[in-house]
């Protein structure tokens, strides 16, 4: 099967520089453009200052809308072999038309990842009860997974969730993480050194709740006991979209810094000593991990910000949920140039051993290229069902809207 045409259609225009879903999609992007695909991004939100610019890559843009015949039209015109959807909620809206213009398309999910699980964790920590995966938003984004050919899952644990509690079937699963370059020699010695670099760093855009959490627990919990064992050391959180309430914890006074969108996130990391996220919810792996690997920056986290990326090897720093063993994990690492240097040492052993696009890119394209669509939708009946049935209430519903706005 010769997959040469693909269609992406964005929830928004990719911003690699404010969030790792933008580092994502720009991965996959060229990913597809290597293996010489014809790529089409197309997304019914507006630019903003920071989108990507596409300028000198071979992908056509396409500005589409929301519950309108026009995107049909797209489809009969580019006729796609492979239509990726990013995040369940595109699918939502516009997995029938795909159905309907172009059923022999490949319909790919990538997830970023788990809503459900992201979204369980937060109302489970905020409401101090079990979690509960069965909620609302799970039923929805599972639906989109099982009617998909593929979906994209950037995370193992998330994997493990899929399949053990929801019993889905992996053959409509693929793991694909971030697809990293590997760190050479060459890079390792253009690094900052431990004398050269001061401070801590928290990076992550605001608009993402568990970030705006994580701030928060610096700002009440971490940094008033931190401060108070390393006098003169600076907390520096970095971060697109920073709203009044997070500019308004900014204060000289305690060098707790609120600094906003850093032009280039691993520049901004390499300058610092050590990253620091006590992240308390949240799900899929955290590019900003990925970012200070890539620094040679040791980094100190929860279980659940670690969660799903270190495999069977050390992290590149320390993982510690209770805050004020935290507290002095953080002191120690950031103080020790020995346990430091071998803290970057493990990142680099993540990196290359877990991240590397040479192990993933090719496999990936290898399994969609080689799938008989016939016999794995066959396989995926509920898949069949779900299409038949359920997309027809977002369908109906779609072309209400429509045509209400034709008056």
């Amino acid at each position: 099967m010769d997959l040469k045409k693909l269609l992406i259609i964005g929830l928004v225009w990719p911003e690699p520089s404010s969030s790792a879903a933008g580092t994502r999609m720009i991965q996959l992007v060229d990913l597809f453009l290597s293996k010489g695909y014809l790529v089409t991004f197309a997304s019914a939100a507006s630019k903003g200052e920071f989108s990507y610019d596409f300028t000198g890559m071979t992908v056509t843009e396409q500005h589409i809308k929301l519950n309108d015949e026009s995107f049909n039209r797209l489809l009969k015109e580019l006729n796609p072999d492979v239509v990726l959807f990013d995040r369940f909620m595109v699918e939502e809206q516009y997995g029938w038309r795909v159905q309907q213009e172009c059923p022999w398309a490949m319909r790919i999910l990538d997830t970023e990842d788990l809503h459900f699980l992201r979204s369980a964790r937060q109302i489970g920590r905020k409401k101090q009860e079990a979690l509960n995966l069965h909620n609302d938003v799970a039923k929805r984004e599972i639906a989109s997974v099982l009617r998909c050919d593929i979906s994209l899952i950037i995370s193992e644990e998330e994997m493990k969730i899929l399949k053990d509690k929801f019993n889905i079937d992996p053959t409509i699963l693929h793991y694909l993480p971030f697809l990293e370059k590997e760190i050479t020699q060459e890079a390792i010695q253009k690094w900052v050194p431990f004398d050269d670099r001061a401070d801590f760093i928290f990076i992550g855009n605001f608009l993402h709740e568990p970030n705006w959490n994580t701030v928060q627990t610096l700002k009440t919990k971490v940094w008033p006991l931190l401060r108070k064992k390393l006098p003169g050391v600076a907390m520096n959180i970095y971060g697109a979209y920073a709203a009044q309430k997070a500019l308004q914890l900014d204060n000289k006074n305690e060098k707790f810094f609120i600094r906003g969108r850093a032009k280039n996130a691993q520049k901004a990391i390499a300058r610092h000593r050590i990253l620091i996220a006590p992240i308390q919810f949240g799900a899929g792996v955290k590019g900003k991990f990925i970012d200070a690997m890539h620094t040679g920056t040791p980094s100190i986290t929860t279980t659940t910000g670690a969660e799903a990326m270190k495999g069977d090897f050390e992290w590149c720093g320390f993982i510690e949920d209770n805050l004020e063993i935290f507290v002095d994990k953080a002191v120690e690492l950031y103080s020790n140039q020995n346990i430091w240097l071998s803290a970057q040492e493990k990142g680099v052993t993540i990196i290359n051993n877990r991240y590397s696009a040479a192990t993933f890119a090719d496999r990936f394209i290898a399994e969609i290229e080689k799938l008989d669509l016939t016999a794995h939708r066959q396989k995926n009946f509920i898949g069949q069902i779900l299409n038949h049935h359920t997309l027809q209430s977002t369908k109906y519903m779609s072309l209400w809207i429509e045509e209400k706005n034709r008056k």
